[in-house]
């Protein structure tokens, strides 16, 4: 049953987002390993897209935010407003509160309101004037970011990034994707038309099941060695933090579950080992764009050797 509601998940974002198998199996590892994600790429290759199919198709509450220059960490949180009738504050909730958050162009708002959510991604919690709000269990951000290179946008701080589980690029489609796109149904009538194929106890059952997931000792040294290894390169001014090892982890046992298996193995380290490395480096150079961190990450795994298989189970 848990497989089954996996592909019929996996097929229905494939039938809008073409072409994109891997970075929607990474996101729906995301999602069952109770992380976030952030799409960083060119305007108009589907981020979006793929967001919005994924909200449609889990059942729960989905609310997109558009980041501006001028939007405020009110308008993200919310804001308590008097009742004048009963002369006490009221707190009436901001589109934080939801299942499913889309973060359009988080990098065009500014600092000060990109660490509205911090707390948010890290604890499921929001705080306000004194008072703890909790958000729901399975509250989960898909966040877009355009290139730091474009105009009016902000580079998000390294305490942001830690929160994501993953960074990744959709990039442009294979030809003959692109020629089916331009000749099928349009996109946003394909979307309107999906109905959710998971429930929230669905995804909270997925969820402890992915848990159960075993990663053998030497694996678990294998990913300790990933994540050293980062702090010990010459080219890497900030490596991995023991969150990060923890984070890659997790990712590997949503991963091992969507490929059927309940035990890690080294291949689906190093299969989620770049989106969860590449945006949680510091480059000593100052490089920021993704694919140079990218580039670190998969030379630096060439240096580690594998367990054997007779030590991975």
């Amino acid at each position: 049953m848990e497989n089954q509601a996996i592909e019929r998940l996996l097929t229905q974002i494939q039938q809008v987002v073409v072409g994109k198998s891997e970075i929607i199996k990474l996101t729906v590892t995301a999602l069952l390993a109770g992380g976030h994600v952030l799409f960083e790429d060119v305007p108009g290759v589907g981020k979006t897209t793929l967001a919005r199919a994924l909200a449609r198709s889990v059942a729960g509450d989905f609310n997109r935010i558009q980041f501006t220059p001028d939007l405020l960490p009110n308008d993200i949180l919310g804001v308590a407003i008097l009742n004048q009738q009963t002369t006490q504050f009221e707190f009436h909730p901001g589109p934080i509160f939801t299942t499913m958050l889309l973060a359009d162009e988080i990098n065009r708002a500014t600092p000060r309101t990109q660490s509205a959510l911090l707390q948010a991604m890290a604890e499921r919690q929001v705080t306000l004037d004194g008072q703890t709000y909790d958000l729901p269990a399975n509250f989960f951000v898909l966040a877009t970011e355009n290139p730091s290179e474009y105009a009016g946008t902000y580079p998000l701080p390294e305490a942001q990034l830690d929160r994501f589980l993953f960074s990744l690029q959709v990039g442009y489609p294979a030809t003959n994707d692109e020629l089916a796109l331009y000749s099928g149904d349009d996109r946003q009538v394909q979307l309107r038309q999906l109905q959710a194929v998971l429930s929230e106890s669905d995804l909270t059952q997925l969820k402890q099941a992915v848990a159960q997931v075993t990663i053998a000792p030497a694996v678990t040294q294998y990913a300790l060695a990933l994540v050293q290894a980062t702090r010990q390169q010459a080219e890497i001014r900030l490596g991995i933090s023991p969150r990060g090892g923890l984070a890659l982890l997790q990712a590997s046992r949503a991963y091992a579950f969507l490929n059927q298996r309940n035990y890690v193995l080294p291949d689906d380290i190093q299969a989620i080992l770049v989106p969860t490395f590449s945006h949680r480096l510091v480059l000593a150079n100052g490089a920021q764009s993704l694919s140079a961190k990218q580039q670190v990450v998969t030379e630096l795994m060439q240096t580690i050797p594998v367990p054997t298989k007779g030590t991975s189970r």
